[in-house]
Formats: C-alpha cells, sequence, structure tokens
C-alpha cells in the first residue's frame, strides 16, 4: 500500500502521528488462544470512531484519513513468538489506540468532555474482557481544563496547616441525622482537632435535615469550635443532587457564608463537578467524593481502571481533595492501586494542579503512622468512626488522631507515643494497628 492509503486504514506507528492530534488509550485485554489481538484491536478503533461491523459508502477514505482510530501497539503478555502452547485458555495483551481530537472537539471548538468516554470505552465496553486503564492527553486538549481552583498548597493555606497532614472527620451517622446533631457532632470532632468536617457522602438536602439549615447550624457550631482551639476548619457540606438544583446549592453555600462543597462527582456527572470547580464566581474548595467508582472499575477485566477513576480524570475535572479507598481500614483495594491512584494525584501534569489525596475507609488512631509513611505529609486523613466512637466522644476521638499525627511526624512509634497520652492510648488499645474489623451490625 502507499503511504496516501496507509493513512486511511486503522494502524499506525506512535512515532509516525502528531500526537498533539490524537488522546491515546491504553486497554488490557484477554483473548481466545486463536483469535488475533491486532485484528480484534483494529475492530475497536474502527467501531469508536468511524465504522461499523461492515463498512459503508459513506465511510470514504477521506473520512478514514481524518477520522478513524489508529491502533499504535498492541503487546501480548508473555510474549509468544515461535507457537501457542497448547495449555494456553486465553491470551492476554496491552493494547494501545489513538483516537483524532478533532472527533471530540464541538462546533465552537470546544473539547467535548462526554464525548471523551463514549469514544474511549463506549461500545466495546460490552465486548467481552477488556479494560481501559490509561489516557494520554495532548497539551492543546488539557489547556482546555483548569482543574482544581486550590489544590495541595492552596487547601494548606486555607487551614495554615503546613508540615503534616490534614484531619478530615465524616459526621456519623451517615444520614437520618437532624441539623441539630450534625452540628453538635461537628462541634466536638473540631474542637477535638479536625481541620475538615465533611457531610458523608449519603446526605445533601434531605427532607429531615435541610442544607440550608444544616450549614447555618454546622458554621455557628464551627465558628464556636475554632475560636476555642485557635484553627481554622472547613465544612464540607454535601451538595449533591439533580441539575440545576447542584448549582443552585452551591451558590447558596457561599451565600450563606459557607466554605468548602463535597460532591459525589460520579453520580452527579464529571461535567457536573468541572462546571462547578471552574465557575470564577464560586470560590469554595471542592472535596471529591468516589462512590459509584466500584461500578467503573468493575473488576480485572472491565470498566475503567481506578487511576483513571479516583486520579487523573477527576483531577483534571478540578477536584481540590478526593476521597480514597485505602488499603489501612476497611476498604479493599489492592495496595498497588492505591499508590497508583497517588501518584495520578500528585505528580507534575501539565497544567493542572496536584490534587490532595484523602486516604480513607475505617482509619483510626493505629494506622495514622504507617499511612504517613507511605504517602507521606501532603494528603488529607479521613476518620469517621475512629472519630465518633472513640469511648470518651468525638473530641477525644480527634485528639487521638491528632497525637497520632504528631506521633508520626517526631517520628515516634505510635504505642510509644500513647503512653503519655491518653486518648490515643485508648483508641490503639480498642482498635490496635491492624485492618478495621467490622463492628457494627
Amino acid at each position: 500500500m502507499k503511504t496516501e492509503e496507509l493513512l486511511s486504514t486503522p494502524r499506525a506507528l506512535e512515532d509516525g502521528l502528531d500526537l498533539e492530534q490524537y488522546i491515546i488509550a491504553t486497554y488490557t485485554i484477554a483473548l481466545p488462544p486463536k483469535m488475533m489481538a491486532t485484528t480484534m484491536a483494529q475492530f475497536c478503533a474502527i467501531e469508536q470512531t468511524t465504522g461499523t461491523w461492515i463498512r459503508v459508502p459513506a465511510e470514504t477514505e477521506e473520512v478514514r484519513k481524518n477520522h478513524i482510530g489508529k491502533v499504535l501497539g498492541c503487546y501480548e503478555i508473555p510474549n509468544f513468538e515461535y507457537e501457542i502452547p497448547k495449555e494456553v485458555e486465553e491470551r492476554l495483551y496491552v493494547v494501545r489506540i489513538a483516537f483524532p481530537v478533532i472527533n471530540m472537539m464541538t462546533s465552537k471548538n470546544k473539547f467535548n468532555f462526554p464525548m471523551l468516554f463514549t469514544t474511549a470505552i463506549g461500545n466495546i465496553s460490552m465486548g467481552g474482557k477488556l479494560k481501559l486503564v490509561d489516557l494520554q492527553f495532548p497539551k492543546s486538549v488539557l489547556k482546555q481544563f483548569k482543574g482544581p481552583k486550590y489544590g495541595i498548597e492552596g487547601f494548606q493555606k486555607l487551614l495554615g496547616v503546613e508540615g503534616r497532614p490534614i484531619l478530615n472527620n465524616m459526621i456519623k451517622p451517615c444520614t437520618g441525622h437532624t441539623a441539630e446533631v450534625a452540628a453538635e457532632l461537628a462541634f466536638e470532632a473540631a474542637r477535638g482537632g479536625c481541620d475538615c468536617i465533611k457531610d458523608d457522602e449519603l446526605i445533601a438536602d434531605a427532607k429531615f435535615n435541610t442544607l440550608e439549615d444544616r450549614l447555618t447550624k454546622v458554621m455557628e457550631a464551627l465558628d464556636k469550635a475554632d475560636s476555642e482551639k485557635g484553627e481554622k476548619t472547613i465544612y464540607m457540606i454535601g451538595i449533591v443532587d439533580s441539575y440545576p438544583e447542584i448549582l443552585e446549592h452551591a451558590n447558596k453555600v457561599q451565600d450563606l457564608g459557607g466554605n468548602g462543597l463535597l460532591i459525589n462527582y460520579l453520580p452527579a456527572g464529571l461535567s457536573m463537578l468541572r462546571q462547578i470547580a471552574e465557575d470564577p464566581s464560586i470560590k469554595l474548595p471542592i472535596l471529591a467524593h468516589m462512590d459509584f467508582a466500584g461500578v467503573w472499575y468493575q473488576d480485572q477485566w472491565s470498566g475503567v481502571s481506578s487511576n483513571l477513576t479516583l486520579g487523573k480524570i477527576p483531577r483534571i475535572c478540578g477536584s481540590d481533595a478526593i476521597v480514597l479507598p485505602a488499603p489501612y481500614g476497611k476498604a479493599i483495594v489492592v495496595d498497588e492501586r492505591f499508590f497508583m491512584n497517588i501518584k495520578e494525584l500528585i505528580y507534575p501534569l501539565k497544567n493542572i494542579k496536584p490534587t490532595m489525596p484523602m486516604p480513607s475507609g475505617g482509619i483510626t488512631a493505629g494506622m495514622v503512622e504507617k499511612c504517613i509513611k507511605d504517602c507521606g505529609v501532603d494528603i488529607m486523613i479521613g476518620s469517621g468512626g475512629g472519630v465518633h466512637a472513640h469511648p470518651d466522644g468525638p473530641a477525644a476521638g480527634a485528639r487521638s488522631l491528632r497525637q497520632a499525627i504528631d506521633a508520626a511526624i517526631k517520628g515516634i512509634p505510635a504505642k510509644e507515643y500513647a503512653k503519655d497520652h491518653e486518648e490515643l492510648a485508648k483508641a490503639i488499645g480498642i482498635w490496635g494497628t491492624g485492618k478495621t474489623k467490622f463492628q457494627s451490625i
């Protein structure tokens, strides 16, 4: 085939493309032994761009040249060269496909963000053992995203915290409580040393606990706690709702003197997260909650990997901090995935600021030492039951976690530090320093 003819095929060399014109998607795929992966990959590239199961007349060479997806690589693991062993029941591949950016640009020359996932993991998401594990963006696309308003450094400046993790507490119970109860619990947790108080993701503008009533009462309680402890507290209030109510909630929180937002970014929509984060009139930091994420990254052979779901994508959409399932408490997560997700949030990403990771999920004071050792100090540690279930109350629970943070920063083992710190000693005595065990049923 001549060079001009090759341009209209669903194949290319990565070094032969202008990468500024493509978004590169990486997949893991498992296929039967006799199915050719190169053929399957080309089918995916066509299916997600110009074509269907059969060539149609309007899919001209010119259309393909400008809009077809390009298979850049199909790498088998292990990489058989001479023969396929008879005992092999499934062949495993890493596949890279380049999708033309032009397919995702609107008539106003804006990047159509929902079209990204429609393209990269659309119909093919229902095609068997295939998982989207990475997306590589050109500078021209990332420049259209503003990313976090505050990010790690901004969050630390807002709170005046330096050289240690930020401590976040989730109000428990998750839902069903009144605004008065929320205010009382928030006050106790804040005066004990929590830097941030967040609603649980299961409550927003509820009939039994309205957003306006809860915001007013909690902020009054936090003002009182701040004057007592001499530190600032941010309240991340849940605003998730349908459109346009969620936008109205965000503006109402700001108008009523609130100082933070909690957004369940997957149920609410990534585009909604981005819209609120990039709105210049909304100046509040956003904590993104990852509920529903398991539906995205599903299992080892389907969905969208957690490093995209919990890392790169919410970061470019503007989350200042994000709740991450951590391997220390009740969360079920592979250690390597957790650390990969943190990398996606904090390492340089062109024009996008870093997002603060918030390890969470059943974390108690005894786990803080390992958490800081693994993740460093530029994180937010989330603890719900570890604060509210402390035998001496939420204030003592918060103090136990702050004491654990102090011990880790000073390089003193938590058990040793606990000898002179009663709250920490009681927390370790009850929950120890290992994985959380369910006790609430």
